[in-house]
């Protein structure tokens, strides 16, 4: 079996943690309904919802570049994320990407709005009602990231559910980047395989999201009321 980036560091601290640990990471690369690409976005992703940016990002970082994910496909993830996990995240991050080597943007293009269609526009339409200066922000925000290039709408729509995984957004969040993947070409068994792999960053939050995505035949809005009554 090949170890993974950065094992033999975790042998130094604690040998059986490290088998743990690289079982846990060959479960992700065991998972058929998601890309490589999509993979090693999970793991960054992932990344970004912790409270630290260094041993686990420059190993999924060498990881990504390993496999052949374009350095600029690493800078739109974040910047695509940006508004999802908090700009003040971002700039730690791109920081350490910066020490870890990642070859400068190339991508420097005045940035374009496009009209958001779809269930983009008719979320921001439903925001309207509750605060129209948060909607009139959201929409200025997305419509800056969801047609640019360098990522497809499944892997921009999947970080998002990785975001909501971990910060536990499971209503509306969580159901807007679930019907965006599904739009783009994936399937319950593609969310379920993003479930296993993100359960490596925590069970608990993979668990409840798993519920709150209806993957268990129950229906996702009737346990979204149940979550938002109790």
């Amino acid at each position: 079996m090949t170890r993974l980036a950065g094992a033999d560091a975790l042998i130094a601290l604690d040998p059986l943690f490290a088998r743990l640990a690289v079982g846990a990471g060959h479960n992700l690369w065991g998972l058929s309904h998601l890309t490589t690409r999509e993979k090693a976005f999970i793991c960054l992703t992932a990344d970004l919802c912790h409270p630290h940016l260094d041993a686990p990002l420059a190993m999924h970082l060498e990881m990504a570049l390993t496999h052949g994910v374009e350095p600029e496909s690493i800078r739109e993830l974040y910047r695509h994320l940006a508004p999802y996990a908090g700009y003040p995240i971002l700039v730690s991050a791109f920081r350490r990407l910066t020490e870890l080597g990642l070859p400068p943007a190339q991508d420097n293009a005045p940035l374009t709005p496009a009209p958001l269609t779809g269930a983009l526009a008719r979320f921001v339409h439903q925001l309207e009602e509750l605060d129209s200066g948060l909607a009139t922000f959201t929409e200025d925000q997305l419509a800056q990231r969801w047609a640019r290039p360098h990522l497809s709408i499944r892997e921009r729509a999947l970080a998002c559910l990785v975001v909501d995984i971990h910060y536990q957004t499971l209503g509306e969040s969580l159901r807007l980047h679930a019907e965006l993947a599904r739009s783009a070409g994936a399937t319950d068994d593609t969310l379920r395989d993003l479930l296993r792999a993100v359960a490596e960053f925590g069970l608990p939050r993979a668990w409840a999201a798993a519920r709150a995505l209806g993957l268990d035949g129950e229906d996702p809005q009737r346990i979204a009321t149940q979550v938002a009554t109790h």
